[in-house]
């Protein structure tokens, strides 16, 4: 349920307060465009992609009303043992599309939780509610960085473990981060929003819990 400001704000957390050396990033580029990857092919996020691949496939999980991402799964199977599908290290666009999954993940299932304790069910009320709050909170998050396509990004894009990013569809993507980061400076939101269904202790909670998830598992793979 994250968009790409609120990936695109936990990258720019991460790399701030702890810096790439200490989080094993070797490429900003890849890491942040990898936080964005498994959106490519889902249909909403990037529109003209050469192809359309389900969310379920790019983000191993089962269709539910709020999905949660198995990044545990993709976690043992693409970064605890990279040499399992041919490589000799975890590529920054793997590290970002984990930490997409982590944020995916926790976000909704917090969600979930959420809109489980004050009683609202699957439908439209809860649809239109949490996209709009989560709008919402995207725009009060304030964020700079935007993609730039390099060769290494193109090259960790075509070897990505899971499927093949085409070279246009990068750049498709780096088009679409970039215009909602200026959309996000221009919209941006000072103070707390009017929340519908959820709350502003609910995403900062969900926030810190994927950030120090993210952190621990990135320490981990720089050792």
């Amino acid at each position: 349920m994250p968009s790409w400001n609120i990936h695109t704000a936990h990258v720019e957390r991460l790399l701030s307060e702890e810096g790439r050396d200490a989080l094993g990033i070797r490429d900003v580029d890849a890491f942040l465009m990898g936080n964005l990857l498994p959106d490519i092919y889902v249909g909403y996020m990037v529109p003209d992609a050469t192809m359309r691949i389900d969310y379920k496939l790019t983000h191993l999980t089962l269709r539910h009303h709020i999905p949660v991402p198995r990044h545990q799964e993709f976690w043992d199977f693409y970064c605890v043992d990279p040499a399992g599908y041919g490589a000799d290290e975890v590529t920054d666009v793997v590290k970002g599309a984990w930490c997409h999954l982590v944020c995916d993940s926790v976000y909704n299932t917090h969600t979930r939780a959420r809109l489980a304790q004050i009683g609202v069910a699957a439908g439209e009320k809860a649809r239109i509610g949490k996209q709009s709050d989560f709008a919402d909170f995207g725009r009060t998050l304030s964020i700079s960085m935007k993609p730039r396509v390099t060769q290494t990004v193109i090259d960790q894009c075509a070897a990505f473990p899971m499927y093949r990013v085409a070279k246009a569809d990068v750049h498709s993507a780096a088009n679409v981060a970039s215009r909602i980061v200026d959309e996000n400076i221009a919209n941006h939101l000072d103070g707390e929003p009017s929340y519908r269904l959820l709350t502003a202790d609910f995403f900062e909670t969900a926030r810190a819990e994927a950030h120090v998830t993210m952190l621990y598992g990135l320490r981990n793979l720089a050792c």
